[in-house]
C-alpha cells in the first residue's frame, strides 16, 4: 500500500477489486487495490498495454463499481453511496478527461464547456472561462460543433470543461495523447499548477514517460496491481521503472 504518512488525503481505496468475464475467461483487471491519492499532487499512472490502469481509473471515479473493496473521496466513501449521490460527487467534486473526448456533436465548444455548471446547477464563471480558453488556445472553436474540429481542438475542450467546476480531483485518461509536443507541455504545466495554486488532485493515466515526468510521483501498474512507484520522476527514471517491470535490462 501507498503510505503518504500525515499527507491529506483526496483519494484512497482499500481492498478494490475488479473483475471480467467468468470460468476460464475470467480476468481480474483489478487486483485487491490498497492506494493513497494526496491533496495537491499529479499523479501519473503507467503501466503495460491491459494491465487494469484506466479500469481503475474507472473505479476511483465512481464511474464503474468494484466487485469488492472500498473507495473514498475525502472522507466520503463513494462505493457506499446510491446513483443520485453518486452522481452529485461526480459532478461536483471530480473533473474528467477522456480519451473519446465524449464531447456531445449537437453543441458548441463553449456549451459543452459549461455543461457541468448547468447539470450540476452551479454559477457561471467567465472569468475562470475565459482563463480556461486563453490557457488552451481554443478561443476560435468555442462556436464551433466538435465535427467541425480537429482532435487536438476536441481534447482541449474537453480539459476546459474537465477544470469548469474547479473540481477537487481531476482523473484523466491519456489527456495529452492527441495534442502536439508543446500543447501537451503547456497543458501539463497548467495541470500541475493547479495542483499547486489551487489544492487540485490530479489522476492521469499516461504512457508517456515525457508526460508523466509532469508528475509528482508516479505509479507503475501491473497485472491488476500497484507494482511500484517512481518519487521525483524523469523521463529516465520512469523508463527504468516500466523496464524493471518487464524484466528489460538497459
Amino acid at each position: 500500500m501507498e503510505n503518504q504518512g500525515d499527507t491529506a488525503l483526496a483519494l484512497r481505496a482499500r481492498g478494490l477489486t475488479k473483475t471480467y468475464g467468468s470460468g476460464g475467461a475470467t480476468v481480474r483487471a483489478v487486483d485487491h487495490v490498497d492506494l493513497d491519492i494526496p491533496e495537491g499532487v499529479l499523479t501519473a499512472v503507467m503501466g503495460p498495454s491491459g494491465s487494469g490502469k484506466t479500469t481503475l481509473v474507472h473505479l476511483l471515479a465512481g464511474l464503474d463499481r468494484p466487485d469488492g473493496g472500498q473507495v473514498w473521496v475525502g472522507d466520503d466513501e463513494i462505493t457506499a453511496m446510491k446513483d443520485k449521490q453518486l452522481a452529485k460527487v461526480r459532478g461536483r467534486i471530480i473533473g474528467f478527461v477522456f480519451q473519446g473526448f465524449n464531447l456531445l456533436q449537437t453543441m458548441t465548444a463553449r456549451e459543452n464547456i459549461v455543461l457541468p455548471l448547468r447539470l450540476n446547477a452551479l454559477p457561471a464563471d467567465d472569468a475562470w472561462l475565459d482563463s480556461l480558453v486563453e490557457m488552451l488556445g481554443i478561443g476560435r472553436e468555442l462556436e464551433r460543433r466538435p465535427y467541425e474540429m480537429s482532435g487536438g481542438q476536441q481534447q482541449r475542450v474537453a480539459i476546459a470543461r474537465a477544470l469548469i467546476t474547479k473540481p477537487r480531483i481531476v482523473l484523466a485518461d491519456e489527456p495529452t495523447g492527441n495534442l502536439d509536443t508543446h500543447a501537451s507541455a503547456e497543458i501539463l504545466a497548467h495541470l500541475r499548477q493547479s495542483c499547486r495554486e489551487l489544492g487540485q488532485s490530479v489522476v492521469m493515466v499516461t504512457h508517456d514517460p515525457a508526460a508523466a515526468s509532469y508528475a509528482g510521483r508516479v505509479l507503475l501498474f501491473a497485472d491488476g496491481k500497484v507494482a511500484g512507484h517512481v518519487t521525483d520522476p524523469t523521463p529516465d527514471a520512469v523508463l527504468a521503472g516500466l523496464d524493471a517491470l518487464a524484466g528489460v535490462e538497459r
